[in-house]
């Protein structure tokens, strides 16, 4: 009898610690599973792999390098701001250059104002005066058409050349010269010659109309006589020119 009580006991228990060994295994699984479904989206996912997990660490790392950044999209961005930077100040500077060399440099007509015309004789060909316009100003001139002469007293403007007219208005920059010949007098003048002393030198406008500006007066050089029929020619750009009529 007592021996069948004790093997009773012996069971009971045996029953009661392997209820409560299930119970406990029941419990802990439960918990761990829970807690691992939880937690391991948010470990692996978000805070590894997440590019908004990863940029306060490019920020970091732009702060150490000056500010710098390794991604070629902030590279190229640096870069465009660095070449526009430099390609303003490159056309500021040519303008400024274009404006110092241009200045005020538009040609304007020459006349007894911005020219020093001087005559002297030739000794070819024969009876002919060389006038020579030369540009006095810091402006190019347009020396247009021929000069209108006007012999000490004389009523009658000199005639012109028609045959002298260049290919082309005869333009001077400053420094440059301008030429034109004085047939002293024609054939046909014969013993009818004057003898000049002043000679009155006109600048004539774009228009070919009348005279522009201030006129040249000069002094003939000794011993010069003119006839009717002389003539001057058109303003020409070489000496050379002027001398063949």
């Amino acid at each position: 009898m007592r021996s069948n009580r004790i093997r009773t006991t012996a069971l009971a228990a045996t029953a009661l610690l392997a209820a409560l060994s299930l119970t406990a295994c029941s419990d802990n699984g439960s918990g761990d599973n829970g807690k691992a479904g939880a937690a391991a989206p948010a470990g692996s996912t978000v805070d590894r792999q997440s590019p908004a997990a990863t940029a306060p660490d490019s920020g970091k790392d732009a702060k150490d390098t000056g500010g710098a950044s390794d991604t070629p999209a902030a590279n190229t961005a640096a870069h465009s701001k660095g070449s526009t930077s430099v390609t303003s100040g490159r056309k500021s500077n040519t303008a400024a250059t274009g404006n110092k060399g241009t200045g005020n440099s538009s040609p304007v007509t020459c006349t007894g104002e911005n020219t020093k015309v001087t005559v002297s004789k030739v000794s070819r060909p024969i009876n002919h005066l060389l006038l020579t316009a030369t540009n006095t100003g810091n402006r190019p001139c347009y020396a247009y058409h021929a000069p209108a002469l006007r012999f000490d007293d004389a009523q009658a403007a000199f005639p012109v050349l028609r045959d002298s007219i260049p290919q082309a208005v005869v333009t001077l920059e400053p420094g440059q010269s301008a030429y034109a010949s004085i047939g002293l007098f024609g054939e046909s003048d014969g013993k009818d010659l004057y003898k000049g002393k002043h000679l009155t030198v006109y600048f004539t406008p774009k228009s070919n109309s009348g005279s522009t500006g201030a006129p040249a007066e000069l002094t003939l050089p000794a011993n010069t006589y003119w006839g009717d029929n002389g003539f001057v020619t058109y303003w020409q750009s070489n000496m050379a020119d002027a001398l063949t009529y």
